[in-house]
């Protein structure tokens, strides 16, 4: 299913997950491995998590239509933090260089992720169509959002972030994730739940409200 952390014809450029990571056992050390990006408080008591790959289409509907609704309800006030962790199917041969692109982007300065997810999202139909990897359209998409793309591309053609990302698929696979957008909901006692229907706001906010309310009558 998951093939070596190289290929593709971008040079020495990671397109491909890690195969020893995506197989790792010690769940200690995968747990340390597969960090996520946040959005928001780092001490918000509710925790929404997406496993999330940049060229899927149920993605790119979440993210155009499902998160600035948590975002302005939830995440802003500081009600929870969003966290993003990669996924690229391995039926999606440019998500795991795309997933990379996104972690250069990260590289630059925590405020330079999202606008570039957000490029990546908007811009899927262009680049998710290229017969090969598609590093001069990442290269324009950080160009758009100020990046010094000089040091991106040079993250871009080589194999960084390819083991956090693969650590991610692991973390992933280890939570019973096999499609993508996934969401979860947690709580600080680490009680989570996954959200079906990810594309229906109303559906994690339920389970948002619901775990809030429990957070607040723990504290009285």
């Amino acid at each position: 299913l998951w093939w070596s952390s190289r290929g593709g014809g971008t040079g020495g450029a990671a397109t491909r997950p890690v195969a020893s990571i995506v197989e790792m056992e010690d769940i200690g050390a995968l747990v340390q491995l597969a960090t996520g990006v946040e959005r928001g408080d780092p001490d918000a008591p509710i925790t929404i998590l997406e496993f999330g790959d940049f060229q899927c289409p149920a993605c790119q509907q979440f993210a155009t239509f499902v998160k600035p609704q948590i975002d302005l309800a939830y995440v802003e006030g500081g009600i929870a933090r969003f966290e993003f962790h990669d996924f690229p199917l391995a039926g999606h041969p440019h998500a795991f260089f795309a997933a990379r692109a996104a972690r250069c982007a990260l590289d630059q300065g925590e405020e330079y992720f999202w606008p570039y997810h957000d490029q990546l999202f908007a811009h899927q139909a262009t680049w998710s169509a290229s017969p090969s990897p598609p590093a001069r359209a990442f290269e324009d998409y950080a160009s758009a959002i100020g990046l010094n793309v000089e040091d991106f591309a040079d993250c871009l053609d080589s194999d960084r972030h390819a083991d956090v990302i693969s650590a991610n698929i692991r973390l992933g696979l280890e939570l019973g994730v096999t499609g993508t957008p996934t969401i979860f909901v947690s709580k600080g006692d680490g009680g989570s739940v996954r959200v079906s229907r990810w594309n229906e706001f109303e559906a994690i906010k339920s389970v948002v409200d619901r775990m809030v309310g429990e957070e607040e009558g723990a504290a009285n």
